[in-house]
């Protein structure tokens, strides 16, 4: 084969890939904004502005989230498999807990889901004394996690203690601070930390060997995500945020006249967001670069395909930040203050459910683990049934988020008896199920929940209290109550399984029985 050929042969393969990752993020993203569109035409009509500005962050939305999932496959699946490989290998506890909290903390930082968050917020706390808290609790809790792959502690032990922890804080929390501690918990397992995080897992895992090693690849999302709450509560503690009514300082909508005013708004959105994202990925593209430098983990070839990666992700993360916070920031807004005012609040919720079960499809993140998932468990549990049973966690939590709203109830009326019921589950479910049941819940909060669900409850806070003195305590919480219901769901499938099984087993011994006394009676017979 000639170089010519090889090379034609690469790009072909390339647009492949480009294009269906494309078309899967067009069906994950074209159900949302066909409802939005269905809303806003049949109950509460929207300013053209506004859906001007949703048609192209659509688009946005799907380019973005393209390139991005291309992007992680060929540079931070691999990297983090590389590296768990290598540290486990190293057989050094003190390097292993180093460059874990390194790793966490340097990739949270460069979280966009918890930018926007951190941006939502900004009225009550600072931006980065928000987010290097957050990164230093994913960093902490990454070890832990770590450790806890090498030693076998079993997962549920470690998340009764955490989660113990947390609603001991929780007491001393000033109670319009809960909330937002509680979501920052959500939005640190993202795009950019999932994929990095889940592959860590696995890699070290693997090394380890065992037969419990495919179960404790899983674990590490939902014990990183334990780490940011802890953290945010005791920044809320020392320095007693929350304690005075606030009233929620809402950032202005864009408003477009002409499609060249479209055009300005995203193109100065792209500018503010590849910063960012440049940014955020520098320090990972750092750590990269020396571990290769003294590693040689990859080949040339490899080493070329990453860099490549890092290239995809962030265009694809840049295009998807400004589709998310351009696009459908604004409509989420403006289409939870339309909802909320209509007929008293009555579409509210139902509306909410059923952005919740399509909102669910559209977060990157939940691509990587429901691939990495069907990989690790051989097929036994497909992505079919897990975006299954995150869809319909996440309806129904967004369906409560939104009925909080309209009620005012405490978050703790909700979260603590949710929690108590998931931690109580670990001993029924199996190993594997509670795994991966609570990294779901940290994938299933990502930023499509913190771009546009968490907006729209605030927009609909804004019609039920004008003053905007309740939005911190009543419509911040969302983000938690998507990450709790699939702890529920998908250890209840965990439980169905084990029950199946047991019948099975049972059948089959039944079976067994019958053959065996079938045997003696013929042996007792002939003799």
């Amino acid at each position: 084969m000639t170089k010519r050929r090889i090379l034609w042969y690469k790009i072909n393969t390339m647009m492949t890939a480009i294009k269906e990752k494309m078309i899967e993020s067009l069906k994950s993203v074209l159900p949302i904004a066909l409802i939005v569109l269905l809303v806003s035409v049949a109950f509460t009509p929207l300013s053209v502005s506004t859906v001007v500005l949703f048609v192209i962050g659509v688009f946005a939305l799907v380019v973005g989230m393209g390139l991005f999932n291309i992007g992680a496959d060929m540079a931070m699946l691999p990297i983090g498999n590389k590296i768990g490989a290598r540290l486990t290998a190293s057989k050094k506890i003190w390097l292993i807990a180093l460059v874990s909290f390194l790793l966490g903390l340097i990739i949270t930082i460069a979280e966009p889901d918890l930018q926007i968050l951190a941006e939502l917020v900004s009225g009550e706390v600072d931006p980065w004394t928000l987010i290097v808290a957050v990164g230093i609790g994913v960093g902490l809790f990454l070890v832990v996690a770590m450790l806890r792959i090498l030693f076998r502690i079993p997962l549920n032990v470690l998340l009764i203690i955490s989660y113990a922890a947390v609603f001991v804080l929780c007491i001393f929390v000033p109670e319009g601070f809960r909330p937002v501690s509680f979501d920052s918990g959500g939005v640190t397992t993202g795009p950019m930390t999932v994929p990095f995080i889940m592959s860590l897992g696995v890699g070290v895992a693997s090394i380890r060997g065992g037969k419990d090693s495919a179960n404790d690849s899983f674990g590490l999302i939902a014990l990183s995500s334990v780490g940011p709450i802890i953290a945010v509560e005791i920044i809320g503690i020392v320095f007693q945020i929350g304690t005075t009514d606030i009233p929620y300082a809402s950032s202005p909508i864009t408003v477009v006249d002409t499609s060249r005013g479209a055009f300005f708004a995203f193109a100065e959105g792209l500018g503010e967001y590849a910063t960012d994202v440049l940014i955020a990925l520098a320090p990972i593209l750092a750590f990269f670069l020396l571990a290769q430098l003294l590693t040689r983990s990859f080949s040339r070839h490899q080493f070329l395909k990453v860099l490549a990666g890092f290239a995809y992700t962030f265009v694809g993360l840049t295009v998807f930040l400004t589709g998310a916070n351009v696009g459908f920031m604004p409509v989420g807004t403006e289409l939870g203050m339309e909802l909320a005012d209509f007929a008293d609040g009555a579409l509210l919720v139902p509306v909410a459910m059923v952005f919740g079960y399509f909102v669910v499809a559209a977060e990157p993140a939940v691509h990587v683990l429901t691939k990495q998932v069907r990989q690790v468990s051989a097929g036994a549990i497909t992505e079919r049934s897990m975006k299954y049973s995150l869809g319909i966690g996440v309806s129904i939590s967004l369906g409560l988020a939104m009925m909080r709203v309209l009620t005012g109830i405490s978050v703790l009326w909700i979260l603590i008896p949710g929690y108590a019921i998931a931690l109580i589950m670990t001993f029924f479910s199996p190993k594997m199920y509670t795994g991966i049941a609570f990294d779901s819940g940290g994938v299933a909060s990502g930023a499509m929940v913190s771009a546009f669900v968490l907006p729209m409850a605030i927009g609909a806070c804004l019609t039920v209290d004008p003053t905007g003195m309740s939005v911190y305590a009543d419509a911040f919480g969302c983000v938690a109550f998507v990450a709790l219901t699939p702890l529920l769901t998908i250890q209840t499938l965990g439980i169905i399984h084990n029950v199946k099984v047991k019948r099975a087993r049972r059948r089959l011994t039944v079976v067994e029985d019958g053959l065996t006394e079938y045997e003696v009676n013929y042996a007792t017979e002939n003799c």
